[in-house]
């Protein structure tokens, strides 16, 4: 089982390798891309930029539009009180629901990834049903095509537990049990397992068999959906169950138990948007082109500014008297009252020179970018606050903004099942 695991979270590498750099865009690190320069040299793209005399510049768009949405979230929560009512509201205080889904959509849309494990167990907060977020980097799955999720049939995330918690979940009591744990997690018993890759030691994450911080254990929580024979000898049928294993990182089953919950099935809900032939391409992947033309343009038009004349002074060299030096000139054409003598010989007199930078036409395609930006996102000035003036009646400017949330519809529809699954889920988990 170990293996079937291992295999399904390493199949879903790629996957955690564009979610960390769609974060990254998200949270303005903008310049990381590894890309070619002339001379075939793999570098970060920033480098490049500096390389080529030029300073990288981040105007980060994504980030904004994030937080744009996730407010508009919160709004049609709050509008729809989505966490009141008798069961939902005390299940929502409990867990800090409110707060929970506002993060969870946010993963939602910088990954395409909404994942939340629950569970009935006892907290220092008390016995009930708890809901958490999953990190995607800890979750894996088989691959399934079905936006409803009713084609997976393996299941699982990898926890970190400190050894006190280790013995807590799985010693029962016994301290046989617990030194048995001991010598299981013991590092001269460390099983010869792949180490971390660059990548998976950068995200932070750790790898499949071992945490990134030194003071956890890794288990592994895996959830199949088995086929079972009758208990009837004579009886050739079988039943399908969900049944769940906790695995040390050698393989060595922890425990293992049939689903306890009144569903019957995994602790999980999972939703991926949008999930086509099992692929997901995430929101936040549609404006990261328009992002990165952004930042070029913002870096040739501060290049352009940079390397402009600015008030550079021609000042003819018959023009000047010779008992004045080069520095009393520059003083006194800084001064707003200063008189700076000339000979009067020269046909050409003192003049400063200033570029007229708007003529190269960056800006005009700045505006064309930021509109494309705009278009690719679908989210419209209305939706961001803007553009309101004392000349738009309220009830046109609601009306824009309705229009302006149909094309983000389907993703606020599309989360909304998943609560509702979730939602479900909870309330027959006791």
């Amino acid at each position: 089982m170990i293996d079937t695991a291992y295999r399904a979270w390493l199949a879903g590498a790629r996957f955690r390798a564009r979610r960390e750099r769609y974060k990254r865009f998200t949270y303005g690190d903008q310049w990381s891309d590894i890309v070619e320069d002339a001379e075939g040299r793999l570098m970060r793209e920033d480098r490049l930029i500096r390389l080529s005399g030029k300073r990288p510049v981040t105007n980060n768009l994504i980030r904004q539009l994030v937080k744009n949405i996730v407010g508009r979230y919160r709004t049609r929560c709050a509008e729809a009180a989505v966490y009141a009512g008798p069961h939902i509201g005390k299940l929502a205080k409990r867990n800090a629901l409110a707060e929970l889904d506002s993060r969870l959509i946010e993963e939602y849309l910088i990954s395409g990834c909404a994942i939340q494990r629950i569970v009935a167990e006892p907290r220092f907060r008390g016995d009930g049903v708890w809901i958490d977020n999953v990190d995607p980097r800890a979750f894996f799955a088989n691959k399934f095509c079905d936006p409803r999720g009713w084609d997976i049939e393996l299941i699982g995330m990898l926890h970190d537990m400190t050894f006190p918690e280790l013995v807590n979940r799985f010693a029962g009591g016994k301290t046989a049990r617990e030194e048995e744990l001991r010598r299981l997690y013991a590092p001269e018993s460390a099983p010869d397992m792949p180490d971390m890759t660059i990548g998976e030691a950068l995200d932070g994450g750790g790898s499949f068999y071992r945490s990134a911080d030194p003071n956890r254990f890794r288990v592994i929580e895996v959830w199949s959906f088995d086929a079972r024979k009758d208990a009837d000898p004579d009886c050739a049928s079988r039943s399908f169950a969900w049944h769940c294993r906790w695995l040390a990182p050698d393989g060595t089953v922890l425990s293992e138990y049939d689903s306890p919950y009144a569903h019957r099935s995994h602790p999980f809900a999972v939703k991926f948007y949008p999930l086509t032939d099992g692929e997901i391409h995430s929101f936040v992947e549609d404006v990261i082109d328009q992002q990165k033309a952004i930042n070029r343009l913002m870096v040739q038009i501060d290049h352009i500014m940079a390397t402009s004349a600015k008030g550079v002074l021609l000042f003819p060299l018959d023009q000047k008297p010779a008992d004045i030096d080069w520095r009393d000139i520059s003083e006194r054409w800084a001064q707003p009252d200063g008189v700076i003598p000339v000979t009067g010989r020269g046909a050409q007199m003192p003049s400063q020179v200033v570029t007229n930078t708007s003529s190269t036409g960056a800006y005009q395609l700045l505006q064309l970018q930021m509109k494309l930006f705009e278009d690719v996102s679908g989210v419209s000035e209305a939706l961001l606050g803007k553009g309101l003036t004392g000349a738009r009646g309220s009830e046109l400017y609601e009306s824009q903004l309705r229009n302006a949330t149909v094309a983000l519809a389907d993703l606020f529809d599309s989360f909304s099942s998943f609560i509702e699954e979730r939602n479900d889920k909870a309330a027959d988990t006791l």
